[in-house]
């Protein structure tokens, strides 16, 4: 094959398979596809019209965001957290995301506080869950953007991935159990302390924020209960 059809199929390939991890990543955080699920290679290749080349790759890159497991001769399935590892990553949250944010506030330019603003009204008038768990995962992760740490970001955002069917959960039965729209005070504040550019505010907040909501998970009984079907990482 000439190299330049040969890099053209190349270049083909990894568009595929970009679209196709693009397509599960918005499944399994939508809750479109759940936690414990099964992926049949075969079914993905044949949905694309593509051999399984891309789709594993699809599936690797999802892996390393914390989204996928793959066991060798035993599959891929949607990864799953239960309540005690929730925890456990929470607890590390607690320690990373306030230095994201801390580095990252100097560096916020105006349109970013802007755009950050204009998604703290957005998350205190939306009524469905899905748009809320959407719109507070965008605000938090878009507060440590400008951090200029690459390795930190990467684990911050796994971390999210890893979680987010239990955040569907606790924030259904804690926060929103009366019904949407709700208003998150400490959302508020930490708003308030990006917009006066106060770094070491916005790290204590951040901590007390993770830590409320490890405290309640600890102690609510959903808390404490392994979900239907969980087993982690440790099973297909």
């Amino acid at each position: 094959m000439p190299v330049d059809i040969q890099l053209a199929a190349e270049e083909d390939g990894r568009l595929l398979s970009s679209r196709i991890a693009d397509e599960i990543r918005s499944s399994v955080l939508s809750g479109e596809m759940p936690p414990g699920m099964r992926i049949r290679q075969e079914l993905l290749a044949a949905k694309y019209g593509a051999s399984r080349i891309p789709v594993r790759e699809a599936l690797k890159q999802l892996e390393n965001e914390g989204l996928v497991v793959l066991a060798p001769n035993r599959g891929a399935w949607i990864a799953d957290v239960n309540s005690e590892e929730s925890i456990e990553v929470y607890k590390i949250r607690e320690v990373v995301e306030p230095l994201a944010i801390f580095e990252s506030v100097p560096n916020l330019t105006e349109a970013d506080i802007a755009a950050l603003g204009g998604m703290i009204n957005e998350l205190e008038r939306t009524t469905t869950l899905e748009r809320y768990l959407q719109l507070d995962r965008e605000f938090h992760l878009s507060t440590y953007s400008r951090a200029r740490m690459p390795q930190l970001q990467a684990m911050v955002e796994r971390f999210w991935n890893s979680t987010q069917h239990f955040r569907r959960q606790f924030v259904k039965e804690t926060f929103a159990k009366n019904g949407l729209p709700f208003s998150d005070p400490q959302h508020l504040m930490l708003m308030d302390m990006i917009r006066s550019r106060d770094a070491e505010g916005a790290r204590d907040m951040v901590h007390l924020h993770i830590r409320r909501t490890r405290l309640l998970i600890e102690t609510l009984d959903f808390g404490r209960r392994t979900p239907a079907g969980s087993a982690g990482s440790k099973r297909p």
